[in-house]
């Protein structure tokens, strides 16, 4: 009999299709209705059935059925009640996974969505009447005009593209070298190859023009009004920035020598010079009405009561700056310390000499990475990182590979037990960590681990760092009668507390430790609704004209990196390490921009799509 050769050419080109498959799925539109997305699920499942059995083939098909009845308005809550029964049967009775895990969607979507299941049957549509929005300035936490800073930077108007992102962020330096840009997370250019690199468009942007030579807006007229803001971190410094052009007259008050926050204390200088950090601050300053009082600690140089009593309304954006240690015994031993203490220190001036000590660090954060890196550059031997489980890592993934680049070595599946000291100088000498093995996934879709029969692993180290979060310094608040949750200022998303008249607050302290865009989002919201409070309702804008958008062909085109110093050299010292995009980098990059604000869902009436 003869043989065929096998089909990999089919299969082949088959991966091929499903290569640009994963690329839409990844590129699903935030604002679209969520019963929809399953319902498109459901439809992968049921393009897998084999067809050999019944509940997968026909049943399946029958619950799809259903949902496409959910969605024109023709179901009653019998049609969830029996989609629930079908969804049940399917998955207990299916042959393999295809069907299994596709009925089991469906069910936890009946969960997770009852509320918009509901809306469907008795109102026939979505919830918030669900409607796909632009992808990079939705998921901006600070819903910057992406596509229109962008045009500008394609027409070479950068001192333009540096407005437009300050209409919302006024921090448009720090956040080109240090944000974590979840606004390319979904953006369509996904279909075509792969995501813009906004925030190297934005860093080639504000290394063109930088920020601080770029005037900002006229401030409004005095309105005699005087806020207090407690903070001169990213969130205090966005509420100070808006409320002077508001034309406010503002006070902030920072414990620290200089403005800056985390952003000046928790950041090394080779990912954010401080001298471009500066150029922000610079400008803001500039905004209006501002007055600034470093040096000044809440409780101890000042209370919140003077402040309330002396100023309109007060703002407390005091972020997280205490780092965590692990609660067991000799967490306080001589050489362990805290991820964001250890990197306050060394912004301060005060670095430990690790020439040729071993470093052990606990944690899998970007300030976990910014300690190991630091560590790297102040001569530790060695520098390891260990952590639980693999999900423990949410660097950024650039940061993990570019502290591996540096020398950097990481182990997992590695549980913390305790500390090993000197009996004579308490000094530590060993961490013991217990191997783990995977076990099954929890309800949030997160690993969970148990511990292996493997026995406890020694590891000796000279210096131990904890990156294991941070906390906020609110003893004064607490006791001045702020609520508080957990350790946290109870502020709601509007950053009003409730029963502290004329008091709000944003940013980590009410949070926990997040990002720079989410305290500068904080910050913006907080200057709005303190400015309502007052009794005002003041817009702040840029006088932009955004350029117009062009059709683009589609063309694939690869995706421009930052590209970073050598690996070698950069590790010996603190100099920056990112490299801008050339002219023609930055042009090309520009080029790709899909301009989502005027075609598609961007054409909305009344102009651009907000």
């Amino acid at each position: 009999m003869r043989r065929l050769a096998a089909k990999g050419n089919m299969n082949e080109r088959i991966d091929v299709v499903l290569r640009k498959f994963r690329s839409r799925m990844t590129s699903y539109p935030p604002g679209m209705c969520p019963i929809t997305l399953y319902r498109s699920l459901l439809q992968i499942s049921m393009n897998q059935s084999c067809g050999k059995c019944v509940p997968c083939r026909d049943g399946l098909y029958e619950v799809d059925l259903m949902l496409k009845d959910v969605l024109e308005g023709n179901a009653t809550k019998e049609t969830l009640s029996e989609i629930e029964s079908k969804c049940l049967m399917i998955a207990e009775s299916a042959d393999c996974a295809v069907g299994v895990v596709g009925a089991q969607l469906i069910l936890d979507s009946l969960i997770e969505f009852e509320d918009e299941y509901q809306s469907h049957i008795e109102r026939g549509r979505c919830i918030g009447n669900a409607s796909q929005t632009i992808p990079c300035v939705t998921l901006c936490p600070a819903h910057v005009d992406v596509p229109g800073y962008i045009a500008m930077i394609k027409e070479e108007d950068y001192a333009g593209a540096v407005k437009v992102i300050r209409q919302r962020n006024p921090f448009p330096t720090a956040c080109a070298h240090v944000c974590e840009h979840p606004c390319e997370n979904k953006c369509r250019r996904t279909l075509v190859d792969a995501p813009l690199n906004i925030r190297g468009l934005k860093k080639y942007a504000v290394d063109s023009a930088p920020a601080d030579t770029v005037t900002t807006p006229e401030a409004n007229v005095s309105t005699g009004r005087k806020i207090a803001v407690v903070g001169g971190g990213p969130s205090g410094m966005t509420a100070a920035y808006f409320l002077a052009l508001m034309g406010h007259s503002v006070a902030i008050f920072e414990e620290h020598e200089k403005l800056g926050g985390m952003l000046r204390y928790g950041i090394p200088e080779y990912r954010l010079p401080k001298v471009r950090l500066d150029q922000d601050i610079n400008a803001i300053l500039s905004a209006g009405d501002i007055t600034v009082k470093t040096g000044t600690k809440i409780g101890k140089d000042i209370t919140l009561q003077q402040l309330k009593d002396g100023y309109d309304a007060v703002y407390i954006g005091i972020g997280a700056q205490l780092g965590n240690r692990m609660p067991m015994e000799n967490a306080d031993a001589k050489n362990v310390i805290p991820a964001a203490d250890f990197l306050q220190d060394v912004a301060n001036g005060n670095s430990p000499d690790l020439t040729g000590k071993k470093v052990a660090l606990i944690g899998g954060g970007n300030v976990a990475m910014d300690a190991a890196r630091t560590a790297v550059r102040l001569g530790a031997e060695s520098v390891h990182v260990f952590t639980r489980k693999r999900d423990d890592y949410t660097a950024l993934s650039t940061e993990i590979e570019s502290a591996m680049q540096e020398g950097v070595r990481f182990r997992t599946l590695l549980s913390f037990l305790n500390i090993e000291t000197d009996n004579d100088t308490n000094e530590v000498k060993a961490v013991w960590l217990q191997p783990e093995i995977l076990a099954e996934f929890d309800d949030a879709g997160m690993m969970t681990t148990e511990h292996s029969s493997n026995y406890p692993y020694r590891f000796k180290c000279d210096y131990l760092i904890f990156g294991v979060g941070q906390r906020s310094d609110v003893q004064h608040f607490e006791e001045s009668g702020i609520p508080m949750v957990r350790g946290r200022i109870a502020a709601d998303e509007a950053c009003m507390i409730d029963g502290a008249e004329g008091i709000f607050s944003g940013g980590d302290c009410v949070t926990g430790p997040s990002t720079a865009i989410n305290a500068i989002a904080a910050g913006q919201v907080a200057a709005y609704n303190i400015d309502e409070y007052l009794g005002y309702h003041h817009k702040v804008k840029e006088e932009c004209d955004i350029p117009p958008a062009y059709p683009n062909p589609c063309v694939a085109t690869g995706r421009a990196e930052i590209e970073e110093t050598d690996p070698f050299e950069r590790r010996t010292n603190f100099d920056h390490v990112e490299i801008s995009m050339t002219y023609e980098e930055a042009m090309r990059e520009a080029g790709r921009c899909l301009r989502c604000d005027h075609y598609g869902c961007g054409v909305m009436e009344g102009g651009r799509g907000e």
